[in-house]
């Protein structure tokens, strides 16, 4: 998978990112392709081995972007999926359907909506698990649910589309 990341105020960066059963295989920019293997430590933080060197990696979610603690440096990272409708009402079609998908690898926990369900924007309507924590994806507008991809204990992957409303 391709997506588009922004470290602090820099470029946007193409990441590229597979996962295989050892761990990941990425890429950002124009680097060389590298292997990383990941552990959850706790909620949050996570042990990260990238080519034979160890490291500890906090993320914490922000209103709009992420938050990496590692090595002792504090960096802001947007990340964006060229396939993905922004769960975000900024540029939420009027018409037409609105995809809502994963912003993060994880599990299903729960699904609140079933298709066909009239929902308000800001509405929950899937909770994830991703990184230890419970994050509810809501509706980015008012609308019908059209399609229900997300099923309860589903893992899911970055930019996988979970539910359409239109």
């Amino acid at each position: 998978m391709t997506l588009r990341v922004r470290l602090e105020e820099g470029e946007p960066l193409e990441l590229r990112l597979d996962r295989f059963d050892g761990g990941y295989r990425f890429s950002l920019g124009d680097a060389e392709e590298c292997t990383a293997s990941v552990e959850a430590v706790e909620p949050g933080i996570y042990s990260v081995l990238v080519d034979g060197r160890s490291y500890e990696v906090k993320i914490v979610p922000g209103q709009d972007n992420w938050y990496v603690d590692v090595r002792g440096k504090h960096i802001a990272v947007e990340i964006a999926d060229p396939r993905d409708a922004s769960t975000k009402t900024d540029g939420v079609p009027a018409n037409g359907p609105c995809k809502v998908a994963a912003q993060m690898p994880g599990k299903v926990v729960r699904v609140l909506v079933v298709q066909g369900d009239l929902v308000e924007a800001g509405q929950s309507l899937v909770v994830v698990e991703a990184m230890k924590m419970q994050n509810e994806l809501k509706a980015p507008k008012s609308g019908r649910v059209v399609a229900m991809l997300a099923r309860e204990g589903a893992s899911i992957a970055p930019g996988e589309v979970l539910a359409a409303i239109e």
